[in-house]
């Protein structure tokens, strides 16, 4: 605890970010652990190359003048008379939704430049090989999904709008923490979470086959990063002393508070509105009288919702006690989760993307076997 890192397993053990010569100790090369080889060799499995059409073909067409990428519902302010009555014609609604879902994906663009940024973040300080190995493999596969977003805003906006200070802030902090701690929970649960659940979200609902298609191959990726801080979570709960649970308790219950109440909000689209001749006061005023803790949980029944998948994740790692149950029980069923065990959505989503890729790679694979063997 004296370094802030909460460590409980020498898996995790961590030293500074430029005290590399502990990278050097000999012990060290012959102490890898093989908590990870599954998740690691399972990588060529799930391989793809977003720049390679047989993966996925960026120039699939999609008429944004005519049709939403994600439905109506999914777009707060088209619930609210004056937006709609001041847009006017259907074309202007349908632009209006699909300028506020280039936010969507430029915020997932930012939070996955995030995760390449903290998986690099790890290599410099994770000891054990096979820890350091395995964020090595994340590094390798949030820089496809940072290339993958940015060719699909690229191909249906042109270019990513402004990273929202609240996802940034967030971003910003667990990157640069020294505590490995926040690194795994922030990103690896919290981060990961969310996207699991936006992911599954669009692979669900959206119009825009291409769109369907990125958001299940990152999935595949997503699930094993997942799973690392699963593993985590069962060497190092388990261990905490009262005052380091409650450490880690608190500091996740901030972080979800934070999001919950302004990842979403009005406030974040203020650059949307005035794009479209619109009063942000006026639409930030009437979404609140349509936005309260009533709504938060009904929208949180689904169970794709972003901010249920990020509880549940909390929940299956047992980070969330009476401590802070209250809370989230304001807006969740923290029994029902519990119930649900450990299965977390979009794994079904994942498979299949991992069969369809196996496919795809087995194929190559083969192919490669009988050119080397003429």
């Amino acid at each position: 605890m004296a370094d802030g890192n909460i460590t409980k397993d020498l898996i995790y053990d961590a030293v500074a970010p430029d005290d590399f010569e502990s990278m050097l100790e000999l012990d060290r090369y012959n102490a890898r652990s093989t908590a990870f080889d599954k998740i690691i060799s399972a990588t060529h499995d799930h391989f793809w190359d977003p720049l390679d059409k047989k993966y996925i073909d960026f120039d699939e067409p999609f008429d944004m003048a005519k049709e939403m990428i994600l439905p109506e519902k999914f777009h707060g302010a088209l619930q609210l008379d004056y937006v709609k009555a001041h847009l006017g014609s259907e074309e202007r609604i349908i632009a209006f939704a699909n300028a506020n879902t280039l936010r969507t994906f430029s915020s997932i663009l930012h939070g996955e430049q995030g995760a390449l940024n903290l998986s690099a973040s790890l290599c410099h300080v994770l000891k054990d090989q096979g820890a350091q190995e395995y964020a090595a493999n994340q590094t390798r596969e949030e820089a496809r999904h940072v290339t993958a977003f940015a060719k699909y805003i690229k191909a249906r906006w042109g270019r990513p709008v402004e990273c929202g200070p609240v996802l940034k802030d967030l971003l910003v902090d667990i990157i640069g923490s020294p505590e490995v701690y926040k690194k795994i929970i922030g990103m690896q649960m919290l981060v990961e979470g969310l996207a699991m659940g936006a992911f599954a979200t669009i692979f669900n609902e959206t119009n825009d086959p291409l769109a369907k298609k990125l958001t299940q191959l990152v999935m595949t990726d997503e699930a094993f990063h997942h799973k690392f801080g699963k593993i985590w979570a069962d060497r190092t709960i388990p261990h905490l002393t009262p005052a380091e649970h409650e450490i880690i308790e608190m500091w996740a219950a901030h972080c979800f508070q934070t999001l919950l109440f302004n990842l979403v909000a009005p406030t974040q689209n203020l650059g949307l509105y005035e794009e479209f001749g619109l009063d942000p006061d006026r639409v930030i005023a009437e979404m609140a009288e349509l936005v309260n803790d009533e709504t938060r949980r009904d929208e949180m029944k689904e169970a794709t919702n972003i901010f249920r998948v990020l509880v549940k994740t909390l929940v299956n790692a047992g980070i969330i006690t009476d401590r802070t149950k209250a809370f989230y029980s304001m807006y969740v069923d923290i029994d029902e989760l519990k119930g649900e065990g450990d299965k977390m959505v979009g794994d079904d989503i994942a498979a299949e993307g991992i069969r369809y890729l196996q496919e795809i790679n087995f194929k190559d694979r083969a192919k490669q076997v009988l050119i080397a063997a003429e």
